[in-house]
């Protein structure tokens, strides 16, 4: 008699936040379902300490590498080289970060800047602040913002629909996570250093989420009513 041969079952895919235990506050308010919106942690002054929080609100987070650096330190032992990278992390519909991570190798680099990026996520909003298109559709910013980091700053414009992204590749990759189509830039200082490049529109996209004061009301396109 022949042997039946018994076919695995196929293990069943185990989600990690269903083992992840909150260690802060707002982790086991967000674990429990009390919060489902970064905007209630904005609105109660919570600070992301965990990253799966953000992934536990924001299931369908992209990221993107905007720069990839190696970094050099001497010591007792000798030179020993690092990896230093810049990632993006956004959705598209109003929710951006950036984080910066170190280590030996090249993907624990990535990990690390990844969970830095999602504890460093914000808002900003998106519209159509151009006078040449009011179209009503978010395919760019509500108005002219101002952003900066380190040596470099930006200046980002809305654009009326079909002008694409005119800025350089690092800002391309930035504005397109952050599910924008149509804005002009202006950008000032030591652009090459692609990480503050980066981190000076992601400042700049933060600003269309503050409150603006009458007195600028004029020099950044929102006409007073």
């Amino acid at each position: 008699m022949s042997k039946q041969r018994r076919r695995r079952q196929p293990r069943a895919e185990i989600n990690p936040l269903d083992e992840w235990v909150p260690k802060t506050k707002l982790g086991r308010l967000v674990k429990e379902g009390h919060i489902n919106s970064i905007e209630e942690i904005m609105r109660s002054n919570y600070r992301i300490r965990e990253p799966e929080i953000v992934e536990a609100l924001f299931p369908d987070l992209r990221q993107e590498v905007v720069d990839v650096s190696l970094v050099q330190r001497q010591s007792d032992s000798g030179q020993q080289k690092s990896f230093r990278i810049t990632v993006v992390v956004g959705n598209g519909e109003g929710v951006l970060g950036i984080g910066v991570g170190k280590a030996p190798e090249f993907v624990p680099a990535v990990r690390a800047a990844e969970s830095r990026a999602k504890l460093n996520i914000t808002m900003f909003r998106r519209g159509c602040g151009s006078w040449e298109c009011r179209c009503n559709d978010p395919h760019s910013i509500p108005f002219q913002v101002k952003g900066s980091s380190g040596s470099v700053s930006v200046t980002l414009r809305p654009a009326p629909k079909g002008t694409g992204l005119v800025t350089a590749d690092v800002g391309k990759i930035v504005l397109r996570i952050a599910g924008l189509n149509d804005v002009w830039s202006i950008t000032k200082g030591r652009s090459r250093t692609s990480s503050n490049f980066a981190k000076a529109f992601v400042d700049a996209l933060t600003h269309t989420y503050r409150m603006l004061p009458p007195q600028e009301w004029g020099t950044t396109g929102v006409t007073e009513v």
